[in-house]
C-alpha cells in the first residue's frame, strides 16, 4: 500500500486530465491569494518603506557580498532550520509540518502529471514519501494543536475552540488527515468509503488553497522577507538603537516559572 500510488489507482474513476487541471487551480489560487493577501494588507508598501527607512537610518553601507551572505544566512537559519523558534518542541513540531508539507505536495505534483495511471507505475520512492510526508504534518500538527499552541497551553482554552486565525492550520490537517483516510480506504478496496473521504478530501484541500486571503497561508512567504530585513537593518546598523532582548528566565528567576510554550 505504502509504495502504490493513490492518483494512479483513482484514475480509473476520475481522468486524469481532472486532476492535473485541479492542481493547476490550487496553483493559480495560492499564486492569486497571495498577491490579494498582499495588495490588502499592504505588506509589500510595508515591507518597501521599513527598507527605505532602515537605509536611510543605517550607520554603513552593505555590500552586495554580505547581502549574498544574509541572504543565505536567512534560508539556512531562519527558513530551513526555523530558527524563530526557541522552544526546542516548537521548533521540531514546526519543521516536520515544513518538511512534511513539502515532501506531500511535491510528490502529489509529480505522481498527478508524471505517472497518472497505472500504465505508468511511479517509482515506490514517491508515494512513499507521499505517505511519510502527510504523516510528518499530522505528527507536527496535531502535536502543535493540542499541546503547543499558546491559548491551549498557557491560557487554559480547550483545545478544540475555533477562531479564524486557525483556519490555515485546521484546513491543513483535515486535508492530509482526509487524504490519508481516502488512500487507505482505496487501498483496501472500500469503493463506497474511498468515495465519501475522497469528496471530503477534495472539499478541505480546495478551503486550504481557496482561503489564503483570510487564514495565514501567505505568512509562509512574508517571513523570510522579514527575517531578511531583519539581519539587514541589524547589519547597516539601524538596529542598533533598539534595547537588548531581555533574557526571560533570569527576569522571572527561575524556568519553571515561564509558559509551557515559551
Amino acid at each position: 500500500m505504502l509504495t502504490s500510488n493513490p492518483f494512479a489507482e483513482l484514475s480509473a474513476l476520475i481522468p486524469p486530465v481532472f486532476m492535473q487541471t485541479y492542481v493547476v487551480i490550487m496553483v493559480i489560487m495560492v499564486v492569486g491569494g497571495t498577491l490579494l493577501d498582499t495588495l490588502h494588507k499592504k505588506s509589500a508598501k510595508y515591507f518597501f518603506d521599513n527598507w527605505q527607512n532602515a537605509n536611510a537610518k543605517g550607520s554603513r553601507q552593505v555590500g552586495g557580498g554580505k547581502m549574498v551572505s544574509l541572504a543565505v544566512q536567512t534560508a539556512v537559519v531562519d527558513v530551513m532550520a526555523s530558527g524563530e523558534f526557541c522552544n526546542t518542541q516548537r521548533r521540531i513540531a514546526h519543521l516536520l509540518t515544513m518538511y512534511g508539507f513539502v515532501a506531500y505536495v511535491a510528490t502529489t505534483v509529480m505522481m498527478v502529471f508524471s505517472y497518472p495511471t497505472s500504465a505508468t507505475p511511479a517509482p515506490a520512492i514517491l508515494p512513499l514519501l507521499w505517505y511519510i510526508g502527510a504523516l510528518m504534518v499530522c505528527i507536527g500538527g496535531y502535536w502543535f494543536w493540542f499541546f503547543m499552541r499558546v491559548d491551549v497551553a498557557a491560557e487554559g482554552h480547550s483545545p478544540f475552540r475555533l477562531v479564524r486565525a486557525d483556519l490555515f492550520v485546521v484546513s491543513l490537517l483535515a486535508s492530509v488527515t482526509l487524504g490519508l483516510i481516502w488512500a487507505v480506504a482505496q487501498a483496501m478496496g472500500s469503493g463506497t468509503l474511498a468515495t465519501v473521504f475522497l469528496a471530503l478530501y477534495i472539499l478541505a484541500t480546495t478551503v486550504l488553497f481557496g482561503s489564503i486571503l483570510w487564514s495565514k497561508f501567505s505568512h509562509m512567504f512574508f517571513k523570510p522577507a522579514a527575517a531578511f530585513q531583519k539581519r539587514v537593518e541589524k547589519a547597516n546598523g539601524s538596529r542598533s538603537n533598539l534595547p537588548a532582548p531581555v533574557d526571560v528566565a533570569e527576569t522571572l528567576g527561575s524556568s519553571s516559572q515561564l509558559p509551557r510554550n515559551y
